[in-house]
């Protein structure tokens, strides 16, 4: 079974696709990483972020055993991968990446932007994740600061809005809701019941879908 968790940046799908993946014994795949590591590279290498070929190439370079998580997961790092996944030849390059993963024997679940409408359409189970602006702002603040990095509220605010904005808005698989998804708005769960109500979904998806404890 493919399990596809779409959202917005903050909107909690991360936490939420590792619990599930755990739950069911799947393996699980932030398809966001392969972006983060796509402009990681470029930067590496002192190119503009905007370089359409090089970025390309360093897409096509990737091995899905390249990350280190934690380097990508900065703030600077989320607003460089949203710049490079906008040029449609670096998702083109990522499809079959994202593919291969999903229809390994067994299933897995993969979380992104365009995995229910793109990557994996004929995915079990699409759950589309959402929250309001300023709960997203507030948890991504949180998370940034946990890892020791300064914060400003009103520019992570600033930092949501313009990524939302650049990736519904762009050419190649914009970010949207699945005909088929189920829509969870998370603003006013906490962790527990955001995982709770996806597991209803996924469980009402595929009844006879089983937990990896039995």
């Amino acid at each position: 079974m493919i399990i596809a968790i779409d959202g917005p940046a903050a909107s909690g799908k991360g936490t939420l696709a590792r619990r599930l993946a755990a739950h069911f014994g799947l393996p699980h795949l932030d398809t966001g990483l392969l972006y983060r590591a796509t402009a990681r590279a470029l930067i590496d290498q002192g190119r503009d972020l905007a370089d359409r070929e090089a970025a390309i190439w360093a897409a096509r370079g990737l091995a899905l055993t390249d990350f280190d998580e934690q380097a990508l997961r900065s703030r600077d790092m989320s607003e460089a991968a949203s710049v490079v996944a906008a040029i449609p030849e670096v998702r083109a390059a990522l499809v079959e990446t994202q593919r291969r993963f999903a229809h390994r024997p067994g299933g897995a679940l993969l979380d992104g932007r365009d995995i229910g409408t793109t990557i994996c359409p004929d995915a079990a189970c699409k759950i589309f994740v959402t929250a309001s602006e300023d709960a997203r702002a507030t948890r991504r603040a949180l998370e940034l600061r946990a890892r020791g990095e300064k914060v400003d509220y009103a520019a992570v605010l600033e930092d949501i809005r313009r990524r939302d904005a650049r990736d519904s808005t762009r050419a190649a698989a914009p970010l949207r809701p699945a005909a088929d998804a189920v829509v969870l708005d998370t603003t006013k769960l906490d962790v527990e019941a955001a995982f709770r109500a996806a597991l209803a979904i996924v469980e009402a998806a595929a009844p006879s879908f089983r937990s990896a404890a039995g």
